[in-house]
């Protein structure tokens, strides 16, 4: 069985041929499937998946059919002869919501597969992993308190003799409310001997070497930035990697260790290397984000043997289900996962507006998708741009919605991190207002349909409060300063304890608070300058982060919850407006960087 681009290249090695689509089909749509088809066996004749691609098939192979189709575009193809699938979806992500059942379909039906593999083997697998790798030497295991870190602690615990294992917390300054103390605490519970090591001066002033540029493919560096001076995601993820393996490495000094003789163990998941491009996970993907444990001095370590990574082949749910095999509490194996970076990667930092030629004509799009009723009575040049992208049905439900509900769509100037297909995009924000109450599914519907049709749009915002008349076009300017922090972490403590008091915390996946330069109602008359800035609210689920959408107000969480965050955040001193992600992965990430 292949999944995406394979489709095209079994069905062009069988004679068939593949073309590039003038556009892309990039989140989740519903296709039809042909059920007689043995992979689709058991399965409605509609289905939603998620799609990412712009190759499709084109003349089908001799001896293959059509199994599968987004409108007039070939979303399967099978040869049930010779067993061959491919499916131009994903069915191993939550996005495609009966993925499971054709995976399960291929493996047992057709391949005629039998599972026997269970927790309790990858358990032993890593223990004996760790136990070859290690031996007698010492593992310095940077602990942060989420379930990645602890399972992986917990599996060198039972792998090896107590005085092998040195756990250590690295408080990088960016932590949240009071972090690092309960993680201090839920983790002596445990029994673990923690070593808690406050390191906020290192990281804010820290330095990496980076390359001269990023089309310069030399061996030439550069010294970055300090940290509290970056502004580029990516090179703030370099920097916080980098310098968290400086700090252990101070550590290992300090207990009179030397560093050849020690291991350095991680958390790290194989999302992280994915996203990461590391080789560990795929040898032609491209960097959608770098994470903290797959920098270049992570590499080189792991290149010389040195670092200990059990869980590296896991998914967060797989993690989940082991943590509950090694017996730790149900609060860690459930904890809302926070990036090794902490704040630091949930503030958008900035010291100029994000505006690109393509700002006036996307706006111009952005106001025929948001006023489709009424331009679709005006012949216009971008209209027939907008209507290639959607299909029939979409076309009517816009119409519907455009109708009934006063929105306004517009460009926000400011870039987060995305992912179109297997890429990484670093692009615009939109954000959406409205005259009257938000309509929460009207808003999904077009968060989906936006970024289709705006390939240079990451994700889209709506914007609490009244309409917006004058979206702004600069910013604050912004960089990791202990105010910025300051203000952030005040927004994070504040939204997540209304989520923990009102008991939703659990129906969540995680909630990432994040800190924009954008002030909001300004009279552009009376020449005020930006210096506020504006918080977004995240509510993400997701079973492995691989995929996930955004929860739902009224649907998977009471919009009252919603609306009690927005009004208490709008309460901290220098708070413009508060915005919540309606944005689905892909095209967005969990994270804004």
């Amino acid at each position: 069985m292949l999944m995406m681009s394979s489709p095209q290249m079994m069905n062009k090695v069988f004679g068939g041929t593949v073309h590039r689509k003038s556009v892309r089909e990039d989140g989740v749509f519903n296709i039809g499937l042909d059920n007689t088809c043995s992979l689709f066996r058991g399965l409605q004749k509609e289905e939603l998946v998620l799609l990412t691609h712009g190759d499709s098939v084109d003349k089908v192979a001799d001896g293959f059919k059509v199994v599968a189709q987004s409108g007039s575009i070939i979303a399967g193809i099978a040869n049930e002869q010779k067993k061959l699938y491919g499916t131009q979806f994903h069915p191993e992500v939550d996005l495609t919501e009966r993925g499971t059942e054709i995976l399960r379909n291929f493996l047992f039906e057709i391949a005629g597969c039998t599972s026997n593999f269970t927790v309790q083997n990858r358990q032993q697998s890593c223990i004996t992993e760790i136990q070859e790798k290690v031996g007698k030497s010492k593992v310095l295991v940077l602990l942060s308190g989420g379930v990645d870190s602890t399972v992986c602690t917990a599996l060198l615990n039972k792998a090896l003799n107590q005085e092998q294992v040195i756990a250590v917390h690295i408080d990088n300054g960016f932590m949240r409310k009071r972090e690092s103390q309960s993680v201090e605490e839920a983790l002596t519970k445990l029994g673990i001997n923690l070593k808690v090591v406050n390191a906020a001066h290192t990281f804010y002033n820290g330095t990496t070497t980076l390359p001269i540029s990023d089309e310069d493919r030399t061996p030439r560096k550069r010294i970055s930035k300090t940290l509290n001076m970056t502004t580029n995601p990516e090179e703030k993820r370099k920097i916080i990697g980098d310098t968290f393996v400086k700090v252990a490495n101070e550590v290992i000094g300090e207990m009179n260790l030397k560093p050849e003789e020690v291991f350095l163990a991680q958390g790290t998941l194989r999302p992280d290397l994915i996203e990461s491009a590391s080789h560990l996970a795929s040898g032609k993907a491209e960097v959608i984000k770098t994470h903290h444990n797959d920098t270049e001095l992570i590499r080189k370590l792991r290149d010389e043997g040195k670092v200990i990574e059990p869980l590296k082949d896991f998914h967060k749910d797989e993690v989940r289900a082991l943590g509950r095999e090694l017996g730790l509490p149900e609060d860690i194996v459930c904890r809302h996962p926070f990036p090794g970076p902490g704040l630091a990667i949930r503030v958008i930092c900035a010291d100029e507006p994000y505006i690109c030629k393509d700002f006036a004509e996307t706006n111009n799009i952005l106001k025929i998708i948001t006023d489709f009723s009424a331009m679709v009575k005006k012949p216009h040049t971008l209209l027939q741009r907008v209507k290639s992208c959607i299909s029939d049905e979409e076309e009517e439900k816009l119409l519907q919605i455009t109708s009934l509900h006063s929105l306004n769509a517009f460009l926000l100037p400011i870039k987060t991190v995305g992912v179109q297909g297997d890429c990484r995009s670093y692009s615009y924000v939109c954000g959406v207002t409205s005259k009257e109450a938000p309509h929460w599914e009207s808003l999904m519907f077009l968060a989906r349909l936006i970024p289709r049709m705006c390939h240079t749009i990451n994700r889209v915002v709506y914007v609490f409060g009244s309409h917006v008349k004058e979206p702004p076009t600069d910013i604050t300017p912004t960089f990791l300063t202990t105010g910025v922090l300051s203000t952030l972490r005040q927004a994070d403590f504040v939204a997540h304890s209304i989520l923990r008091e009102t008991g939703y915390s659990g129906k969540i996946s995680q909630m990432p608070v994040i800190l924009t330069p954008l002030h909001f109602d300004r009279d552009s008359s009376q020449r005020q300058p930006s210096c506020r800035r504006s918080v977004v609210v995240r509510t993400f689920i997701t079973s492995d982060f691989m995929t996930g959408i955004p929860a739902t107000p009224g649907n998977h969480i009471p919009e009252e919850v919603v609306l009690k965050m927005v009004n208490e955040i709008k309460k901290i001193p220098g708070i413009s407006r508060v915005m919540f992600d309606l944005t689905s992965k892909p095209p967005g990430t969990t994270e804004w960087e």
